[in-house]
């Protein structure tokens, strides 16, 4: 399963590995992100499930193998023992994890790997894609449900990113509060309510405007939302209300001044005795755009974000890293004998040891402060531990968790921001005002560290 999905590299450093009698070394590695992007003060931790999944299933197939066997590079090493250790592959690593929909910061681990050299570095790649990606747009969705408050937004974005991307965007957003999804395969494969309007094509196909909302008020008398900005939006208002009747469930607008049409359109609806009807929003919408027509008093009551959501238009790439932090021998539970390992290259330094983050929160509940700290190291009372056992010996310990509790842990998460953290604003400075912290205990391994491999200490 997507053991092609991976750089070249991975397979030729396998290969170097087993061809130097390196396969029983035993591997520690974590995934974290080295700083926040642009405008973000957090991110929201997704695409777990999607990697564990994948662990789950790594084979090499026969064809795969005889691809790779034709690969330049690769070419020398892809020997009969080499391909037979490919067929046999499977993963029989531990796995620990920031559940999905945690909140995080810079340099917290949020996937921890120790498993067989070579095992740890094939799965880098698509370990990196999978939580780079999801996390990317939770990230983003999030801060559009925070601007939309107690208006519901829908993921709209399919048509603008690459179709596999699409699905797994509108999982993400769905994920992180989202009502729904317009994607109708993520709505089927996640079970992901799916939401939809009229097209313009619609409106346009009829002779005329009222034509096209007779028809699809025929054809859909229980879901009647009624696109009315092909023409003239208020003109179009008031002739949905007079055709739909107590039939409108509601009306979107997809251009012009939403801020202005919104009240205009409700008033029209009101007084045509649809004053149930929804008001829903679309068209190049983002956290700013709905932030600034919610401060004032729109009466949108549904946004639909697409294009910016799906990706995430400002910060479209994620920094995450994986990197090697521990090695030892060939016994897995032989913790004494690891080497913690740390890289100190300038702008890229990273944390020696396997490594837990515990977080406190103020008497209010919300977020205080983050520890980043060795996974031995004991932290005393108020310590929330946020990395949670997810393989042992390369299966699963317990089973996946639906989006219902992910998104519950989204909202207890998002609730604990400080209101310095939740802020939609245009500070272009990255960084968040959070304090994320070393413990005593690793800054000193730090420097034992860098003695070793840099001063060339014993």
């Amino acid at each position: 399963m997507d053991a092609l999905h991976t750089d070249l590299y991975q397979l030729t450093m396998a290969a170097g590995y087993f061809h130097r009698g390196m396969t029983s070394r035993v591997a520690t590695c974590e995934l974290f992100v080295r700083r926040l992007p642009m405008h973000r003060r957090f991110l929201v931790a997704m695409g777990l499930d999607r990697v564990v999944r994948y662990l789950e299933g790594l084979r090499f197939t026969d064809e795969q193998i005889a691809y790779l066997s034709a690969i330049p590079a690769l070419a020398d090493a892809m020997t009969p023992a080499f391909c037979d250790y490919l067929r046999s592959f499977r993963f029989h690593g531990d796995v620990w994890a920031v559940p999905e929909g945690t909140v995080f910061f810079p340099n917290e681990p949020l996937l921890r790997v120790t498993a067989p050299l070579i095992e740890a570095q094939l799965i880098e790649t698509f370990a990196l894609s999978a939580i780079n990606h999801a996390t990317a747009i939770a990230s983003k969705a999030a801060r559009v449900v925070l601007a939309a408050g107690d208006a519901g937004v829908m993921e709209f974005g399919t048509r603008r990113t690459h179709p596999d991307a699409a699905v797994d965007a509108a999982r993400a957003a769905y994920a992180v509060g989202c009502v729904g999804t317009s994607n109708v395969e993520a709505g089927m494969r996640f079970g992901i309510p799916v939401h939809g309007t009229a097209a313009h094509m619609w409106t346009m196909a009829h002779p005329t405007e009222e034509a096209a909302f007779e028809g699809y008020v025929a054809v859909f008398p229980n879901a009647a939302i009624l696109l009315i900005d092909t023409y003239d939006t208020l003109i179009g208002a008031a002739r949905a209300a007079a055709i739909a009747r107590d039939k409108l469930k509601g009306v979107r607008l997809d251009s012009g001044d939403l801020g202005a049409l919104s009240v205009a359109v409700r008033r029209i609806l009101d007084a045509a005795g649809c004053a149930s009807a929804k008001i829903v929003a679309s068209g190049d919408l983002n956290e700013h755009r709905i932030a600034e027509l919610r401060r004032a008093g729109a009466p949108i009551d549904l946004y639909g974000v697409g294009t910016d959501l799906v990706t995430s238009i400002d910060a479209p790439s994620l920094g995450g890293v994986y990197k090697l932090v521990e090695i030892g021998g060939a016994d897995p539970a032989a913790a004494g004998e690891r080497t913690p390992i740390a890289k100190f290259s300038e702008g890229k330094a990273t944390l020696p040891g396997a490594h837990q983050v515990h977080r406190f929160r103020d008497k209010a509940g919300k977020l205080a402060r983050d520890i980043i700290a060795l996974d031995s190291e004991p932290m005393g009372p108020g310590a929330e531990p946020l990395l949670a056992p997810v393989m042992k010996r390369g299966a699963r310990v317990a089973p996946p968790q639906g989006l219902d509790a992910i998104r519950a842990r989204v909202r207890e998460q998002l609730g604990g921001l400080p209101e310095a953290l939740r802020r939609i604003d245009d500070d272009p400075a990255p960084g968040a005002p959070f304090a994320v912290e070393v413990s005593a205990e690793l800054g000193a391994l730090v420097e034992t560290v860098r003695a070793r491999v840099v001063a060339g200490a014993g």
